[in-house]
């Protein structure tokens, strides 16, 4: 990302202070779970070429935060193949159910999912990637992006994307940012840089912004050295 776009992304908040409320969340999530996967079959292109960028190996152990009902279980098992382990957590039972449906459909046996809040998930393994895909409340946590860091390897992959405001002179594209957030994020807070909690706990950093500026894909390495200071 050059200066000048650095600069546009670090204007200021108006709705800095704003922290995510995981009831709204719960809600708007029960509501929107039976329609979900038509909802977000606009963003496969992004979840795909987000995958892609985790450079997963046969046998890894991959966790996919709030993964709501699965939509990435298929791509993520096809690259850690049968021999590997995806862990999926979503606080939301009906989204978490419907991910189970989807396994169960599958017959897949090396799945692990875990009905819980990201920042108290009790991961046991130490994975070796994880994605953060279109998860905005989840990425304006603290806590919940430094548990998944602290359940990682070392030099672990992380993929996150999502929306993002566009330039401000876009007004048509953040107008469609807007209606898309109404739905799917308790706040707006950080949304000009939702990375900005997980950018510093990361080595190699890199920023794509796509579809006109209004959405994300930030990668790197887990650095440990980062996370223990």
């Amino acid at each position: 990302m050059d200066n000048h776009n650095r600069a546009e992304s670090q204007s200021w908040d108006p709705f800095a202070g704003v922290a995510p409320d995981r009831e709204a969340a719960l809600s708007q999530y029960r509501d929107r779970a039976p329609i979900y996967d038509l909802e977000l079959r606009i963003f496969d292109p992004i979840r795909r070429r987000a995958i892609n960028r985790l450079w997963l190996r046969r046998g890894s152990t991959v966790i996919d935060v709030a993964c709501g009902t699965g939509l990435s279980f298929e791509r993520l098992r096809k690259q850690v193949g049968s021999k590997g382990h995806v862990i999926g957590i979503d606080q939301s039972a009906e989204m978490l159910a419907r991910a189970r449906e989807r396994v169960e459909r599958n017959g897949w046996s090396n799945f692990t999912l875990i009905q819980s809040p990201i920042e108290s998930a009790e991961i046991s393994v130490a994975a070796d990637a994880a994605l953060f895909h279109f998860t905005h409340d989840v990425m304006r946590t603290r806590d919940a992006v430094c548990n998944v860091i602290r359940s990682l390897r070392p030099g672990a992959r992380v993929v996150a994307t999502g929306l993002k405001w566009a330039p401000p002179w876009a007004m048509p594209v953040n107008m469609a940012v807007f209606y898309a957030a109404m739905r799917s994020v308790s706040t707006f807070e950080g949304l000009a840089r939702p990375w900005s909690l997980l950018e510093p706990l990361l080595a190699d950093f890199s920023l794509e912004e796509r579809q006109a500026r209004s959405v994300y894909i930030a990668s790197g390495r887990v650095d440990r050295v980062a996370l223990d200071s």
